[in-house]
């Protein structure tokens, strides 16, 4: 049977300060008046039915995202006690889906993309499912043109057609370093994309990899799945999941699975527009624009001489006031205001930390 895992664990400290650890990017409503997480769950309407829709996050966040996803079971809620990367999000689902139906085909899915056409990919992952259940023992990624050389995302280095369209994978490459990035994107999207971040396995095929590289995640993956649907489930996650090694799918599977092909990785290309929204100014992005390239990601405000900025504030009856600006960012909350540079953006995530080792949890 098909399944769907929404992963939703991410904390956004990349969009703070509107992010937070009680109200996390992917439950803010900053898209249109709609959450990422809750776009992301509506995507797959008429892909995959709501009884098979699962979403992992954190467990202190289940009864906002119950509350935004009412259609959502709280059984197809799957909370992490605390964050452990995408290796384990990724690996908890698998594992206690498998219990549940050995045959489990699972389509991986986060809650920070936006993406358009909606028929399109729909029938991309279509195509994903279609290609593991022809071939069980493989892990299907979608791949995306890249725009540029961005060191954040993955490379898909592309080898031999199969099935179609489908590229079997020569090397999974994550977060390369800028030189090798700009050598990725020279040779074009016939030779790299970029991972999307979405997947398509066989829950058992995941946890064999997990097993093979690291074994200790699979033990402990299997003991909590085994506890699923028992009055021990509580106690045991608990004890267990903080103990896994706290890594992500990419760097602990799928880069040694391709380099050593023990799995078949292939690769689906998604001709989609496609938008990561995991910092300010690719929220800027999604935002309406006035003639002179400003982002108005507020209610009020007033630009003059100002060009290329991005204005966002959550609060309704706040003035943003931007004279002679160039390239910067104004975000503001009810008790914090970030004023930054744009070119500056990725460096909001060490900010953050200076924050939270000054003031403690008070503003983070």
């Amino acid at each position: 049977m098909r399944y769907a895992l929404i992963i939703a664990g991410g904390s956004g400290t990349r969009l703070w300060p509107m992010s937070r650890r009680d109200s996390p990017k992917q439950l803010l409503p900053f898209i249109h008046g709609k959450s990422l997480l809750s776009i992301a769950f509506e995507r797959l309407e008429g892909l995959i039915p709501v009884s098979q829709r699962y979403v992992c996050a954190s467990q202190k966040h289940q009864d906002a995202i119950l509350s935004a996803l009412p259609e959502l079971d709280k059984e197809q809620f799957l909370g992490e006690p605390v964050g452990r990367d995408t290796l384990n999000a990724m690996g908890l689902g698998a594992a206690v889906l498998a219990a549940r139906d050995p045959r489990a085909m699972i389509g991986v899915f986060t809650a920070d993309h936006l993406i358009e056409p909606i028929s399109t990919f729909h029938r991309v992952i279509e195509r994903g499912f279609a290609l593991i259940e022809e071939y069980p023992q493989s892990i299907v990624t979608f791949g995306i043109t890249p725009t540029g050389p961005v060191t954040g995302y993955g490379y898909l280095e592309l080898g031999d057609t199969i099935a179609g369209n489908a590229r079997i994978l020569k090397q999974f490459r994550e977060k390369p370093q800028p030189a090798v990035a700009q050598e990725y994107f020279k040779k074009g999207p016939e030779c790299y994309l970029w991972n999307s971040g979405m997947y398509v396995f066989p829950a058992v095929t995941l946890l064999d990899c997990i097993g093979r590289y690291e074994p200790s995640v699979r033990k402990g993956l299997t003991s909590i799945a085994q506890a699923w649907d028992t009055p021990l489930w509580d106690g045991v996650i608990a004890r267990v999941f903080p103990t896994l090694k706290k890594t992500s799918l990419e760097y602990a599977v799928m880069e040694p699975a391709v380099r050593e092909n023990t799995v078949r990785v292939v690769a689906v290309p998604m001709p989609v527009e496609w938008l990561d929204v995991g910092s300010w100014p690719f929220y800027a992005q999604t935002c309406p624009k006035d003639d002179q390239g400003n982002a108005l990601g507020a209610e009020k405000y007033i630009m003059d001489e100002t060009t290329n900025c991005l204005a966002a504030s959550n609060e309704p009856d706040h003035l943003i006031a931007m004279l002679g600006c160039r390239d910067m960012m104004v975000i503001h909350t009810k008790d914090v205001t970030l004023i930054c540079p744009a070119d500056k953006a990725e460096q909001i995530k060490d900010f953050y930390n200076q924050v939270e080792k000054r003031f403690g949890c008070q503003f983070t």
